[in-house]
């Protein structure tokens, strides 16, 4: 079955600007698009140092703030975080902006989440990246417990709390969760810990490696298949979209130009739409 296509970038460079946000989004629900995805850096090394992704003044709106603001100029779209760097964040104050976002848009987050990879951005919120994966898991376990249990409570080394409550829950139960990474802990968190796999920048020979490894991961863990979302190194076309099918591939999530102009960037947009590229379009 042909993929469907997600559209990335929607909360920085033009998309930092609310109006064309709005209208990118829009025009993607219109178009097809299955979702739309925003990036997640609170700060950015100053100056630029590898494996930054970015220039230090790109304009970066948060993910969730971002997220909202989309969901009130859409309907049907998908919304996602692609993704949020989890250790960076309070557990308990993420779960609830992330359940409010759900709840804001009728039941539409997809929450992806990643361990991070920037030292100098962990170390400037006061993250050691010592041990952030186990901090990754615990954390996600953690929100779940307050966005599902009854009496949500958990302790472990990264948060410990009970006796405390928040709402309203989510709409969805569950919000489906997606989760990022090449290492093998990052495919393992996915194949125990998630709903689905996000490869960022995964050509169709890195695919060809990492889809099956983190599928037989997943059935090592006796749960259900695993959602496949990969965001390719360069634009696709119909011959792309075919090959990435063929991988078993479910959502491709396409990356605009970085630095593209408003106009462009909705050309972008209509021009790799899902019918144009032979892809899954979405009513």
């Amino acid at each position: 079955m042909p993929p469907t296509l997600g559209l990335f970038a929607l909360n920085l460079h033009s998309c930092a600007e609310p109006q064309v946000a709005a209208r990118v989004a829009k025009l993607a629900e219109d178009l097809g698009y299955d979702s739309v995805w925003v990036g997640d850096h609170v700060v950015l090394p100053s100056p630029r140092v590898d494996p930054s992704p970015a220039e230090p003044d790109a304009p970066f709106l948060d993910p969730l703030v971002a997220l909202a603001h989309l969901a009130a100029h859409t309907e049907r779209i998908a919304l996602g975080t692609g993704v949020v760097v989890l250790p960076q964040r309070n557990p308990l104050v993420l779960a609830k902006q992330l359940a409010s976002v759900d709840v804001l848009s009728g039941g539409r987050l997809i929450f992806g989440a990643a361990a991070g990879y920037l030292e100098p951005e962990m170390r400037a919120v006061g993250v050691p990246p010592e041990g952030r994966g186990e901090r990754a898991d615990e954390y996600l376990a953690a929100m779940r417990s307050l966005w599902y249990d009854d009496k949500p409570a958990f302790h472990g080394r990264h948060v410990d709390f009970e006796r405390v409550d928040a709402h309203p829950r989510p709409v969805q139960r569950p919000i489906p969760v997606v989760t990022g990474g090449h290492g093998p802990a990052a495919l393992r968190r996915a194949a125990r810990h998630a709903d689905g796999w996000y490869g960022w920048m995964v050509g169709r020979r890195a695919g060809a490696e990492l889809i099956p490894r983190v599928r037989a991961l997943r059935e090592e863990a006796g749960r259900e298949p695993l959602h496949i979302s990969v965001s390719p190194p360069r634009l696709p076309d119909a011959e792309f979209v075919r090959a990435y099918a063929d991988l078993g591939v479910d959502r491709l999530i396409v990356v605009p130009p970085m630095g593209a102009t408003a106009s462009d960037l909705e050309r972008f947009v209509e021009d790799h739409a899902p019918r144009r590229l032979g892809a899954r379009p979405v009513a």
